[in-house]
Order: C-alpha cells, then structure tokens, then sequence
C-alpha cells in the first residue's frame, strides 16, 4: 500500500437518523419563505398594519374586515411564531437524536437564540415605528441589525442541517479545521453586501423612482436623503466579495479534501451570476416588488450554498496517515 495514503477514520459514533436532518432543512425552507414574506411587508410597506402593537395586532386578536396591510403583517407574524414552536421542536429533537459532542447541538443553539432575537427585533422595530412611510436614519440602523440577524440565522439553521446529515466529521474531536479565520472574514463581507442590499431595497421602496437616470441623480444628489447616497455600496459590495466566492470555488476544485465540491462549486457560481443578473434587473426595471423577492430568493440560495460550500471545505473529518 502508499505509505503516503490518507485513510478516514469510520465514525465512533451513530450519525443522526434520517428525519431528523429531513426536518432541519424543511425548517430552513419554511424560514426561507418566512424572509421572504417578510421583504414583502417592507416592499408594500405593510409594516404598520397592526399599528404600534404587538404580538396584539391592532389591539386585538381577531381583525374584522382587515385591510390588505393588516393581513400583510399579520401573516407574518404568524408564520414567524410557527418558526418559534418548530425551533423549540428542532433543539429538543437535536439533543434527543445526537450523541455527545455532535456540532449539530452547537448549531441548534445558536439558531434558537438567533431566533428569539430575531422576534424582539422585529417587536422593537414595530413598536418604535420604524415601519412603513418612516424615512428615519435609525431605521435603517434597525433594519440592518435585524437583516444581519436574520442572515446569521439562516447560517446556523443550514448548518445544523449540515452536520446532521453528515455520516462522517460530525463530533467535535473527530474533525479538522482548515482556514477558519479566512473563512470567517469571507462569510462576513458577504453578510455586509446582504444588510447593504436591504438599504437599498428600503431606499428603493421609499424613494420610488421614474426612470434610471432619475435614480441615478438621486443617488447623487448633496441634498439626497442617506438611504439613497449608500445605495451604490451594494453593487461595490457585491462584486468584491465574489472574491470570496472564487477563493471558495478555487479551495473546492483544486485542493483535494474528504468530499468532492466541484459540483457545489459550480451551483454556486451559477448562483453569483443569477444574483449578479437580477441585481442589474432590479435596477433596470426601477426596483418593482416582484423583483425585489426575486432577488431576495436569489441572496439567500447563495447565502445558503456558500455556507454549505464553506463548512465542507473548513471543517472535514480527521486524517489520519496509513503507515
């Protein structure tokens, strides 16, 4: 046998069972649809439907002869409170179906806490206004903490599901860490070209515009409002951390590792391309609400993949060397 042969070591432990992982990325899909339902509230500006209350919606529990707005919000935040109860289902089932040190019990955590935050956020933002026609600075400060929120959420949802539909390198102890650091500095510059594209998305939704050059003179414009002069950090944004993506795909097709990523690799070029193709619809087509989703469905597949990409590629099963 090659002396130099790599050998993995079979797992000391039971992997998790077939409809655990199944229910992790079902409960990341309905999340996914959970956000999108949510760009929808900000895109029609339905964020004041339930007025300044909450969970009550307009003060009460059931609406009669609720306007469009109110049924906007309202079922959002129902459809978010059903995330609530299957995430308190998901870290129960987690700790009962996994052994000792899985990373998945890690993961599930984070995505609790990320959860109850993301509920207070968007209590606070209803409750403090930051809502509808509101053109306040700190909305977008609100806005940004609960979409980088919202992001790092999706990020611990996708890797529980990961690890827990791993047969290998699922045990803290059992794996090794390649370019965490690096890694890390990616995943957040790509988090920042996320919250930077929600501004320019409120902006977009505020600040209708007519034509592109109109939008382009309000972009601009001294006297513009501050929403609309960082509106160009987006794109800038974006194309710097394909950088990120190509060192990923670069990892992933070049250096050898447990799995073979050349064919994630390749969706996730594919998803950098669409998304780079419906941003530039976005702003040809001035921005309009279908579109807005669309490219918010667009982000988050990405956001998705590379998270997955990432983790195979940063955290693999130990080696060890055949004598």
């Amino acid at each position: 046998m090659n002396a130099h042969a790599v050998a993995f070591p079979v797992p000391t432990q039971v992997p998790a069972t077939g409809k655990l992982p199944r229910f992790a990325w079902g409960l990341l899909a309905y999340n996914i649809a959970v956000i999108l339902w949510g760009g929808l509230v900000r895109a029609t500006g339905s964020g004041a439907g339930c007025g300044e209350h909450w969970p009550l919606c307009n003060g009460t529990v059931l609406q009669h002869a609720p306007r469009v707005e109110t049924m906007i919000e309202l079922t959002h935040r129902v459809t978010s409170g059903i995330t609530v109860l299957a995430m308190v289902a998901l870290v129960i089932w987690t700790f009962r179906g996994t052994v000792r040190k899985h990373i998945a019990r890690v993961m599930v955590v984070a995505a609790a806490i990320l959860t109850l935050n993301e509920a207070f956020l968007g209590a606070l933002i209803v409750i403090l206004g930051k809502v509808a026609r509101d053109q306040s600075p700190s909305r977008g400060a609100y806005l940004s903490l609960h979409l980088a929120n919202t992001l790092l959420l999706v990020a611990a949802l996708t890797l529980t599901a990961h690890f827990l539909s791993r047969r290998v390198g699922f045990l803290r102890g059992e794996v090794k860490y390649r370019s965490i650091a690096l890694a890390a500095v990616g995943l957040v510059a790509t988090l920042f070209v996320g919250v930077s594209g929600s501004l320019a998305a409120l902006g977009d939704s505020l600040f209708p515009s007519t034509s592109l050059q109109a939008a382009l003179r309000q972009d601009f414009a001294a006297t513009g409002t501050l929403l609309l002069r960082l509106r160009w950090l987006h794109p800038v944004l974006g194309f710097a951390a394909g950088f990120f993506v190509c060192w990923l795909v670069y990892r992933s097709v070049f250096q050898h590792g447990y799995w073979n990523n050349k064919n994630l690799a390749l969706s996730v070029v594919g998803l950098l391309l669409l998304l780079y193709t419906l941003g530039l619809a976005d702003v040809m087509l001035l921005a309009p609400v279908w579109m807005q989703i669309v490219h918010l469905l667009g982000a988050d597949l990405l956001w998705i993949a590379l998270v997955v990409l990432t983790a195979r590629l940063c955290v693999q099963p130990a080696q060890t060397a055949l004598a």
